[in-house]
């Protein structure tokens, strides 16, 4: 396989067996193998096993590949969230670790149980996708029984940014990313201070927040699956690539899975129905304004990732071009209020 990020290393069925072995015993044995679609971070394999039992490959960027700061020990990361899912939220689907190791050839890498189902962008695809506001109702009661674990502080854990108040811990976030932009050289709509004193300006509603809540935070549609039920409906059977997770406002936690969109915008979506259905829910002016920054750091996150990705405006115009766009209605409308 051919990578197609930096952060991605060309992965072939040889490769596969051989990280099968290592997490199995020598008797492992890899019957069918293929590359996963739809991320751009690490690369990801499916394997079918001589036993029946279909796994998930996951390997790690090679060491010494440049990332961005959060981006440090995501491997490990993902391992811990499902763990953690598994133990303290376990009517929510995440895949069964079964093996995370490292190897001086390889690097490290996570092997997890293959769950059923399909991605709700790779059903999208398809262009026969059937009701999904069902399996988008149930993503909003697993976020709500996501966000009743508490973590011991916010932000990431580990030695990236966080804090003892969510304040702090957003805008160590906000400060790692604009690191990251000048280490890239992104050009960004805002100067880092300009940026700084608009967040600044909104601190207070961030205040509110008193409970790391756990977050997944990148619920995009590539990373939810689902499967039809006996009457042709999508229910949720797995939510993945947990890597990114941290502990902060769940609110957090409503922008990915309505990307490009304004959540508040959509009270009856499903997924606020889902979620209303199993936590309260507040959408008040308070609310909002933390959701327009929840917004702006996505999409500033989303900009500052393209050069360690390998892209550039010119290689992704139409991307680069939305996201430009994006940040200057968010950047508008947190200056209105």
């Amino acid at each position: 396989m051919t990578a197609s990020s930096p952060t991605q290393r060309p992965l072939t069925t040889n490769d596969v067996a051989h990280l099968v072995r290592a997490s199995f015993g020598p008797q492992a044995q890899v019957r069918d193998a293929g590359p996963l679609s739809g991320g751009g971070f690490a690369t990801v394999w499916w394997a079918l096993l001589d036993d029946d039992r279909r796994v998930v490959l996951k390997l790690a960027p090679p060491a010494g590949t440049p990332l961005l700061r959060y981006e440090r020990g995501l491997c490990a990361a993902e391992a811990r969230y499902f763990r953690l899912v598994a133990e303290h939220a376990p009517q929510v689907p995440v895949p069964p670790v079964l093996q995370h190791g490292t190897d001086p050839a390889y690097g490290e890498w996570l092997v997890t149980a293959m769950l059923p189902g399909r991605s709700l962008s790779d059903l999208a695809e398809t262009g026969a996708t059937p009701d999904d506001d069902p399996a988008r109702y149930d993503l909003g009661v697993a976020l709500a029984a996501l966000h009743q674990i508490t973590g011991d502080r916010f932000g990431y854990d580990g030695d990236r940014a966080g804090g003892s108040s969510w304040r702090a811990a957003f805008t160590a976030m906000l400060d790692a990313l604009l690191a990251d932009a000048a280490d890239w050289d992104v050009r960004l709509p805002v100067t880092p201070d300009g940026l700084r004193r608009l967040v600044g300006r909104h601190a207070d509603v961030l205040d509110e927040v008193r409970r790391p809540a756990l977050l997944h935070f990148d619920c995009w549609d590539g990373n939810v699956l689902a499967a039809p039920d006996p009457t042709g409906r999508l229910r949720l059977c797995g939510l993945v690539d947990g890597e990114r997770f941290l502990y902060g406002d769940p609110l957090l936690d409503l922008v990915s899975p309505l990307l490009f969109r304004r959540v508040e915008d959509e009270p009856e979506h499903p997924l606020l129905r889902g979620y209303r259905a199993a936590a309260p829910l507040v959408l008040d002016a308070p609310a909002r304004r933390r959701l327009g920054l929840y917004r702006l750091h996505l999409y500033l996150l989303m900009t500052i990732e393209m050069p360690s990705r390998g892209m550039t405006a010119r290689s992704h115009p139409g991307r680069h071009a939305r996201l430009a766009a994006l940040l200057d209605e968010e950047i508008a409308a947190l200056d209105r209020d």
